[in-house]
């Protein structure tokens, strides 16, 4: 191979070996849309049965996607609570993750429950983008916000039960799953 002039001086439509050796941009941040995409399949249909490996897969791409876009879907609604839900987003998993380790014989990392609290989050996003087009005032807004709690509290206690082997503790599980999304339907609510 004959060496290009113009890749050595950096001229345009340059390039060199090395950069078509380099990974795609998302495998070098290691992104995997499909994991992305089964995850969050995962979590909005809670009923069927779950692969217990899938809970450990600690991808951390999906849940800053869905509060990021909890956050934006907020902002367009006229609500700015960036700081509120950073915090509570924090000190929820916090939570979550001490519970579960006092409540389960194995260990879990809190990127685990980041992951799994994150990709439950899915229909609070939801909830959130139906409030930019509808007022989510009255009755239909509670029933809305109640329906969605509930999804988000028995995805999350769900994964977390098949995942940690805890079955006969889910009541106790979806406890704080339902606090914590209670406090993102009040946020959207008011």
């Amino acid at each position: 191979m004959t060496p290009n002039p113009s890749a050595e001086t950096g001229g345009v439509g340059s390039y060199s070996l090395e950069e078509e050796e380099e990974p795609p941009l998302l495998e070098e941040l290691e992104i995997n849309p499909e994991t992305i995409a089964q995850k969050s399949i995962t979590a909005l249909n809670p009923f069927r049965p779950t692969d217990p490996t899938l809970i450990y897969d600690t991808d951390l791409a999906g849940p800053i996607l869905y509060y990021l876009l909890f956050c934006f879907f907020l902002l367009f609604s006229g609500k700015i609570q960036f700081s509120y839900i950073y915090g509570f987003v924090v000190q929820g998993c916090l939570s979550m993750f001490v519970l579960l380790n006092v409540m389960s014989l194995s260990r879990v990392s809190l990127g685990v429950v980041v992951s799994v609290l994150g990709y439950c989050l899915l229909p609070m996003v939801a909830l959130a983008g139906v409030n930019i087009l509808i007022r989510l005032k009255g009755i239909l807004g509670m029933m809305l916000s109640v329906a969605a709690i509930y999804w988000c509290s028995v995805s999350a206690s769900e994964l977390f039960v098949i995942g940690l082997g805890m079955y006969h503790q889910q009541i106790l599980v979806t406890y704080p799953c339902v606090l914590l999304y209670t406090f993102f339907a009040f946020i959207i609510l008011f």
